[in-house]
């Protein structure tokens, strides 16, 4: 008996590095989800894992994935696998890039400086956000790898315009023109906590902030959290707390139109790309336009509750302007054969956010670097078992309608 139980009996070697011993255990995005769940106060969680309204959008985001499987072929040469794409003028190795998130320090202390490192070892795009913790120069910094630039088209276009050449003089390659925020979306689990930017210390960000210790513990001894890129500018740089509704409605640009894009060409002589679009009508308007890309995304159901899941606009979208203007998908992705999905039907490439936000609330920098090798190993093992070894080979033949 002694003898079988010695042939059976394994025993995980103790890992002395806590990030690493919680990641050792994270198969998934869900796994790493409930890890931010356990790390975070539960507003700040509510922050990153929310969206609007009832939250239909994000849920039917995720699901519409359900809707689809693919038609797997056998007795394919997949010896040597290709995850790389050409995208926005240049060759990436993997066909998805990192989405621009606001306030990632509130996360973590080292913000989107960890998520920027991350996604440089591997060569992978990087989205930083008008509303980052970490400016426009600190990213680059810490970064030789491709950076885009994700723009909120303010009222104050003397902002913009200076945000412009910051981003141009540090090398960022795309600038993102964010098209779906006139106003922002009702975002409720923040109404009902009356969460601010940056946090108001009140009774119940105190109870939240002993319930996590470590996370309390972490913000304090880090230097204050502010929109970086806005530093100097009165009432809008985060040092006053500010609700939400109210910081959107008195900067975001209702007015803005097609018309403007040329103020912006006049000003940006990179890859120009629309994020937030959720039509084959404007994805067309944009190909008229002479845009570089278009992100179909619904701001991960943050804004519009009822907005189209995004893997159900891709087909549409690439039988209209396939092969006139690059599409990228970003909504619901959680995994590596989602990126395969919609390459299949239609995408160039994928984007994600909250997936990194968990991540990085997990673990840290480390917990980008588990994340991301998780989605190229996910993809390359679903090309293998799709029998398409390159991802710029995925077609709609290799994906069908689920009955």
């Amino acid at each position: 008996m002694i003898r079988t139980l010695r042939s059976v009996a394994r025993f995980r070697r103790f890992e002395p590095n806590r990030a690493k011993r919680r990641l050792s255990r994270a198969a998934s995005v869900a796994d790493l989800r409930k890890l931010a769940r356990r790390r975070l106060p539960a507003g700040v969680f509510d922050y990153i894992d929310g969206a609007a309204e009832d939250e239909l959008t994000m849920e039917r985001n995720a699901a519409a994935f359900d809707k689809w499987e693919f038609a797997p072929r056998v007795l394919r040469d997949v010896s040597a696998l290709d995850t790389s794409v050409d995208l926005l003028g240049r060759r990436h190795p993997v066909p998805f890039a990192l989405a621009p998130t606001g306030f990632t320090r509130i996360v973590c202390p080292d913000g989107e400086l960890a998520v920027a490192r991350a996604a440089a070892r591997k060569g992978i795009a990087y989205s930083l956000s008008t509303l980052s913790t970490r400016s426009i120069e600190e990213i680059r910094e810490v970064s030789d790898g491709p950076l885009w630039f994700q723009l909120y088209f303010w009222r104050d276009r003397g902002l913009v315009a200076d945000w412009l050449q910051r981003a141009a003089d540090c090398d960022y390659e795309a600038l993102l023109v964010a098209v779906d925020t006139p106003v922002f979306g009702r975002r409720e689990r923040d109404v009902r906590r009356g969460f601010t930017l940056p946090p108001t210390l009140g009774p119940d960000t105190v109870v939240d902030g002993l319930r996590r210790p470590g996370w309390t513990w972490s913000l304090l001894r880090s230097d204050p959290i502010t929109f970086a890129n806005l530093t100097g500018v009165q009432g809008y740089d985060g040092s006053s707390a500010l609700g939400l509704a109210e910081f959107a409605h008195n900067q975001f640009n209702q007015a803005l139109s097609w018309d403007d894009l040329d103020w912006l060409r006049e000003r940006w002589d990179r890859k120009l790309v629309l994020k937030g679009v959720q039509s084959v009508a404007d994805a067309q308007v944009a190909v008229d336009q002479g845009v570089d890309g278009i992100i179909l995304s619904n701001h991960g159901g943050r804004q519009l509750d009822g907005a189209p899941p995004i893997l159900e606009l891709v087909p549409q979208v690439a039988d209209a302007v396939g092969g006139d203007i690059d599409i990228i998908c970003d909504g619901g992705v959680r995994r590596g054969s989602h990126v395969a999905m919609a390459l299949a039907l239609g995408a160039d490439a994928v984007m994600f956010g909250r997936p990194y936000l968990y991540a990085l609330a997990a673990a840290g920098e480390p917990g980008v670097d588990h994340l991301i090798d998780q989605f190229t190993e996910d993809l390359n093992r679903t090309l293998a078992l799709l029998g398409v070894p390159k991802a710029a080979d995925l077609t709609p033949v290799s994906a069908r309608p689920r009955q």
